[in-house]
């Protein structure tokens, strides 16, 4: 009987390490399996996860001024810009004082003194611009803007004295109020815009730089005479140049011309 025992005691003891080696392979297996569930990417939620950081990382901040704590320091990008760009300088703009708008005014009457001897051209200034009134008559034919023959050698001499000048030329054109409407112009603003970019033109063939100057067109809109007279109607026909003293002669000149205005009408 003793025997019998140790011969089923043997048995046991030689198939005990299939145990050990089931579990080591199972716990093997097992291994693999997380290595593979790791290394594999699920494509939808990677994506998720990268718009939820692109989002987070761009999402603009709740305050447009940041609370600081002490000395706000400079950005690479701050330091950048202000190293590549390189900084504006502003030539100050050359000024005219009364003085030289004086002697511009008086070299304009004695180039044009025989027309300004029978009424067809006036010239006033200030401290800050010369205005040269010229009427329609030796500028353009009736209800047309290009220039006659008789004009084009009074304003070359103009431009002969205003070319080798830094000052900056309105040309305005003006009209009566007599309503026009024909294949070229729908109304008096076309024909006075017309008329003034005529002379601006020619005055630009004539040595002042295109840069200098302005056309612009008044239409019947202001008026230095009454309408309603064949006398005041020749009158507020014109073409007027104001040579600017510098940037504010142009604002000081509409203020000056709206008190004109003013004053005018409430005339009895």
């Amino acid at each position: 009987m003793k025997r019998h025992r140790h011969h089923e005691d043997e048995a046991d003891n030689t198939e005990r390490w299939m145990v050990s080696y089931a579990d080591f392979v199972t716990l093997l297996f097992a291994f693999f399996v997380v290595m593979y569930s790791m290394s594999s990417i699920n494509d939808g939620k990677y994506r998720v996860l990268s718009d939820t950081m692109v989002a987070a990382f761009h999402t603009p901040p709740k305050s447009t001024e940041p609370i600081q704590l002490g000395k706000p320091q400079k950005t690479m990008q701050q330091v950048e810009s202000v190293l590549e760009k390189p900084k504006l300088v502003i030539k100050p703009q050359q000024v005219v004082d009364q003085g030289q708008t004086a002697r511009i005014a008086t070299d304009i009457k004695s180039a044009m003194q025989p027309l300004i001897d029978k009424n067809l051209i006036k010239v006033t200034y200030d401290k800050l611009w010369v205005e040269v009134e010229l009427s329609n008559s030796i500028l353009f034919p009736s209800a047309e803007a290009d220039l006659q023959p008789d004009a084009y050698p009074i304003l070359k001499k103009l431009a002969g004295v205003l070319k080798d000048l830094p000052n900056h030329i309105d040309v305005e054109g003006h009209t009566d109020n007599l309503p026009i409407r024909n294949e070229l112009y729908r109304s008096n603003w076309e024909l006075s815009a017309s008329r003034a970019a005529s002379v601006v033109h020619l005055l630009a063939r004539n040595g002042i730089a295109p840069i200098r100057m302005a056309a612009i067109g008044y239409g019947e809109y202001r008026p230095v005479a009454d309408n309603s007279t064949a006398a005041g109607r020749r009158r507020n026909r014109r073409v007027v140049m104001i040579i600017l003293a510098d940037k504010n002669a142009r604002r000081m000149l509409e203020i000056e011309r709206q008190a004109g205005r003013k004053q005018q009408g409430s005339r009895p």
